[in-house]
């Protein structure tokens, strides 16, 4: 009985051990970083001119100043739309492709070959996909010339000066960009329903459609909740594509400004104290809304 326990014992210690490094990074990257970023909130520190103001202790000064302004509500809505219309689309295209690549009564030829073609976006760098689409879609772009060529358009249309063009192209390449990764998450989901269940609802006479409804959706739910609150998360930090795409002005009329925008402008002028308190602002929002997706779903499941 004592040798079983020691064996025991060595065992957890080498768990443990194998555990260090990422405790160590987490705190160094991770957990340091935050509690910084909360001390800041409350200070006032800022590079006016070649002049250092501060730190000074201002308590929640910062946060009032970022509500009164009025500008995080308009940057909030541009992040939440641009989510919404690259994500509605995405998480519809991605569960057609998903259930049609898992069906095995289809029997698809070169599925593997599509499964790679709809991810490979997902590899390219969002700063090149921006530099692309902002060549495509310009005023003397070749979208505008073949669409005047064709006769849809008498004359080019400006994307990058019009609020829904702007908006529209943003969500077209996050759309690009991550149908292909979530079409893989769904299938894996898809993967682990017992095939048995669908053959039983097959032979009592159930249709596609209702086998779609009724079984592959409510086992699906745990995956489709994940779903939803990685990509609900990666859309209030969208920063890179509208970055890119507007020279980080936000154009036009700031109507593609997103609070990842509005952070970085705090953090290059070097106003750390108002950076702090938008950044402990969005890791509350963040989690508010995840929390209010999460119980949304869950209350439907039961």
């Amino acid at each position: 009985m004592l040798k079983k326990k020691t064996s025991c014992v060595k065992y957890t210690k080498w768990g443990y051990i194998f555990l260090i490094p990422f405790f160590l990074v987490y705190t160094v990257f991770s957990l340091i970083p935050l509690i910084s970023t909360f001390y800041n909130s409350f200070f006032e520190n800022y590079m006016s001119g070649l002049s250092h103001i501060g730190p000074t202790f201002v308590g929640i000064e910062n946060f009032k100043r970022i509500f009164s302004e009025g500008d995080m509500l308009i940057y909030t809505k541009n992040t939440l739309i641009m989510w919404a219309l690259g994500f509605v689309p995405q998480i519809i295209v991605s569960l057609l492709l998903a259930a049609w690549f898992t069906d095995v009564r289809l029997k698809l030829k070169g599925a593997t070959f599509f499964k790679t073609i709809i991810y490979m976006p997902n590899l390219i760098m969002a700063s090149a996909f921006s530099m692309l689409f902002f060549n495509l879609f310009s005023d003397i772009g070749p979208i505008n010339d073949i669409l005047v060529d064709v006769g849809i358009l008498s004359e080019p249309f400006r994307f990058l000066s019009n609020v829904n063009g702007t908006r529209g192209l943003i969500a077209l390449m996050n759309f690009l960009m991550w149908f292909g990764n979530t079409t893989i998450l769904l299938m894996a989901g898809m993967m682990g329903i017992d095939t048995a269940l669908f053959e039983a609802a097959e032979v009592d006479g159930a249709k596609s459609l209702q086998i779609f409804r009724l079984i592959t959706m409510p086992l699906l739910k745990p995956i489709f909740v994940y779903v939803v609150i990685t990509s609900l998360i990666g859309g209030v930090q969208m920063f890179d594509v509208p970055q890119i795409l507007t020279n980080g002005n936000g154009s036009p009329n700031n109507s593609t400004m997103t609070l990842i925008m509005y952070l970085n402008k705090h953090l290059f002028s070097k106003n750390y104290g108002m950076a702090g308190a938008l950044s402990v602002i969005l890791f509350f929002f963040t989690a508010i809304l995840s929390l209010l997706v999460y119980f949304k779903i869950s209350k439907k499941e039961n």
